[in-house]
C-alpha cells in the first residue's frame, strides 16, 4: 500500500498538470467551442481520473488497495551461484546478507489518511441519500391537471417517448431530476401551487434536457471522483467547473428550442428564482439550481447566446477530437505510474503454452518454473501467476552486467582482469584479483559493482532501458539496485532475456555475447551444453529467494529455463538448481 500511495501521488501531480492544460485550452478556445463541447471535454478528464484504478495492461488491482506486495518486497541481499550435491567443485555459492527493510511508515500513514477521507466522503454521500429518501417518501404524485398538460406538452416538444414520473414535495426549493435507472422529476410544491406556465415550462424543459443527456450518470461519476480525489483541490475545482458547464450546456439546449424573443424570459426565470435555487442540491441530483456565481455565469451566457453556426460546430468537433487524442496519449503514463509494476505481460495469444504440475517438486516452496523450447516454439510453465510476478534478480543480473562491461570496454574478451582494492570481504575467494570467469564462478559482487561504477549511473540506466530488463526501474545506488527491490524481473522475463542474449537481439558485438555465454558455461554432455546462473536472496540472515536461470544448447535447438523459488527461510540458488535438474530430467531434456 505504501508503494501504491507513492505512485498514486505521482499520478496526482501529473493529473494536476493535465487539469491546468485543459483549463487553459478551454479558455483559449472558448469562443470557438459550443457550450456542449466545453462540457463534454470534462468527460475526458473523468476518464483520466479513472486510469490509475483500471486494470490496464497486465496489471489488475483492487480499487482501494494495490496488489499484495511480494513477500520479497524488502529483500536486500547479494548472492552467488550454486554449490550442491552432485555438482561439487564446478561452481561456488556465496551470499552476503543485508538487513531487510520495513514498510514505509509515511506511505502507510498516507494510505490511512486517504481511506479516511474516502470514508468521510462516503458518509456525506450516504447522508445525502438518506435525506433524499426522506424527501421521496414525503413526495406526492403530480395531480394538478394544468401542470400535467404542460408537462405532456414538454415531452412532445422534446420528442421523448418515456413518460418520466413527476412528483411534488414541500422539502425542495428548486426542481431536480434524480434516479439513474428510474428517473423522476421532483417539483417544489410552491411552484405548482403558484402556477406560472411560462416559468414552469422552462424549468421542465431544463430538467428534461438533463434526462436526455444522462446528466444524472455524470453526477454519480463526479461524486465518485470527489471521493477518490478528496485531497486534490485542482480536481475539486475542475469538477466544480464541470458542473457549471453542465448547467450552461443545459441552458443552451433549452434556448435552442425557444424563439429568440423568449431568451430574455428564460433568463428572467433564473433571476426570479435565484434566491431559492441557489441553495445546495442533493449530491446525486441535477437540477435548475446552483451557486450565485454559477447563476451569474448562466445569465451572461443567456444574454449573449446565439445559435452556433455549422462552421463553429465543425470546428468544435475537430478541436474536441484533437484534445481527446492529446489526453489519450497520457493514459500510458498514468497507468505506468499508478499501476503495480510487480507483474509482467505474457499474452498467450498465438503461443503454445503447456501447464506443468510441479507441486510435489516445489513442496512447501512458492515460486514457478518456466521453460521455452525454441525449436518447438513451446512454453512450459508451472504456476503462471508467479511466472509473471517480478522479484529481485539478485545475482542473475551479473550476466548482463558482464555484457555491459564488455560493450563499454571496461573489460574485454582478451583481458577481463580487475584488481582487488585490498578491502577484506566476507569470502576469501573474493579477496584477490578477478577475471570475468572467476568473478562469475565465485559470484564476486565487487567485480560487477566495479563495472557499474566505471560505466556510471546514466549509462547503466540507459542499458537497462535498452535491453528491456524487467521493470526497467532502478534507483541511484549502483551498489544495490539489483537487490533492493527497485529493479525486478519475472521468470518469464528471465527466459525472454536469455532468448535475446543467445539470439543477440540487442545487436551487440557477437564476440562479447560469446564471452558472456562462456562465463556461465557449466556442463557438456550427450544432451547438449548447459549454461546457467543462480541467485540467492537473503533477508535477516535467512535465504528467502532462489533463482536458477540458463539454457541448454542442443543440436535440434536451444531450451531456455528459469526457476524461481520463495520460502521464509529455505529458498536459495542451490534449491532452485536442484529443482531445475529434477524437472529437466523428468522431461527428458537433461540427465
Amino acid at each position: 500500500m505504501d508503494i501504491f500511495m507513492i505512485q498514486f501521488l505521482l499520478c496526482n501531480l501529473f493529473l494536476s498538470a493535465v487539469i491546468g492544460l485543459l483549463l487553459g485550452t478551454k479558455r483559449l478556445l472558448r469562443g470557438k467551442l459550443t457550450s456542449r463541447i466545453q462540457y463534454n471535454l470534462w468527460f475526458l478528464l473523468l476518464g483520466l481520473l479513472a486510469v490509475p484504478f483500471l486494470p490496464l495492461g497486465p496489471v489488475q488491482r483492487e480499487i482501494f488497495q494495490a496488489a499484495p506486495p511480494s513477500p520479497l518486497e524488502n529483500i536486500l541481499a547479494e548472492n552467488a551461484p550454486l554449490h550442491h550435491a552432485g555438482t561439487q567443485g564446478w561452481i561456488q555459492d556465496f551470499s552476503m546478507a543485508v538487513s531487510s527493510g520495513t514498510p514505509s511508515f509515511v506511505g502507510l500513514l498516507l494510505w490511512v489518511l486517504w481511506v479516511t477521507g474516502i470514508t468521510g466522503m462516503s458518509v456525506m454521500i450516504l447522508r445525502s441519500f438518506l435525506r433524499f429518501r426522506a424527501v421521496k417518501r414525503s413526495s406526492l404524485p403530480l395531480e394538478n391537471p394544468a401542470v400535467i398538460r404542460l408537462y405532456q406538452d414538454c415531452l412532445r416538444e422534446m420528442k421523448l417517448a418515456r413518460n418520466i414520473p413527476v412528483r411534488t414535495t414541500a422539502f425542495l426549493k428548486s426542481p431536480v431530476i434524480t434516479g439513474l435507472f428510474r428517473p423522476c422529476i421532483y417539483l417544489p410544491l410552491d411552484l405548482v401551487s403558484d402556477y406560472n406556465p411560462q416559468g414552469l415550462r422552462y424549468m421542465l424543459l431544463h430538467e428534461l434536457q438533463h434526462y436526455r443527456y444522462k446528466d444524472t450518470l455524470a453526477t454519480y461519476l463526479m461524486n465518485g471522483a470527489c471521493a477518490l480525489y478528496w485531497f486534490n483541490p485542482l480536481v475539486w475545482y475542475a469538477l466544480a467547473e464541470m458542473r457549471n458547464d453542465r448547467e450552461v450546456a443545459c441552458d443552451t439546449s433549452v434556448l435552442k428550442m425557444l424563439e429568440e424573443d423568449a431568451y430574455e424570459d428564460y433568463g428572467n426565470t433564473l433571476i426570479d428564482f435565484a434566491e431559492k435555487i441557489s441553495r445546495p442540491s442533493l449530491l446525486f441530483s441535477t437540477g435548475l439550481g446552483g451557486s450565485m456565481k454559477q447563476m451569474r455565469r448562466r445569465i451572461l451566457n443567456i444574454a449573449g447566446y446565439q445559435n452556433a453556426s455549422l462552421k463553429k460546430r465543425l470546428h468544435g468537433l475537430l478541436a474536441y477530437a484533437l484534445i481527446a487524442a492529446l489526453l489519450w496519449s497520457f493514459v500510458p503514463i498514468l497507468s505506468i505510474q499508478a499501476a503495480d509494476q510487480n507483474r509482467s505481460a505474457f499474452p498467450e495469444s498465438g503461443k503454445e503454452v503447456v501447464s506443468l504440475d510441479l507441486k510435489d517438486s516445489f513442496g512447501t516452496n512458492d515460486g514457478s518454473f518456466v521453460l521455452y523450447d525454441a525449436a518447438q516454439d513451446t512454453w512450459m510453465i508451472y504456476n503462471k501467476e508467479n511466472a509473471v510476478t517480478r522479484v529481485c534478480p539478485v545475482s542473475t543480473i551479473k550476466i548482463y552486467t558482464a555484457l555491459l562491461g564488455l560493450e563499454t570496454g571496461i573489460i574485454s574478451p582478451e583481458y577481463s582482469l580487475l584488481s582487488w582494492d585490498g578491502q577484506s570481504r566476507r569470502y576469501d575467494l573474493w579477496n584477490r584479483d578477478q577475471t570475468l570467469e572467476s568473478a562469475m564462478q565465485n559470484s564476486v559482487t565487487w567485480y560487477f559493482q566495479a563495472i557499474d561504477q566505471q560505466a556510471g549511473l546514466p549509462v547503466v540506466k540507459e542499458y537497462i532501458r535498452k535491453t528491456g530488463y524487467g521493470n526497467q526501474t532502478m534507483g541511484n545506488d549502483l551498489s544495490s539496485y539489483w537487490a533492493d527491490s527497485t529493479l525486478k524481473i519475472s521468470p518469464v522475463e528471465q527466459v525472454e532475456m536469455l532468448v535475446k542474449l543467445c539470439e543477440n537481439q540487442f545487436d551487440f558485438t557477437p564476440e562479447n555475447i560469446e564471452t558472456v555465454k562462456n562465463s556461465i558455461f557449466l556442463f557438456s554432455a550427450d544432451k547438449g551444453r548447459l549454461y546457467g546462473k543462480t541467485g540467492t536472496g537473503e533477508a535477516d540472515g535467512k535465504n528467502v529467494l532462489g533463482w536458477f536461470i540458463g539454457f541448454i544448447e542442443r543440436d535440434d535447438g536451444t531450451i531456455f529455463f528459469a526457476a524461481n523459488i520463495q520460502n521464509e527461510a529455505l529458498a536459495d540458488g542451490n534449491a532452485a538448481a536442484e529443482l531445475t535438474f529434477s524437472v529437466l530430467s523428468d522431461l527428458g531434456m537433461w540427465n
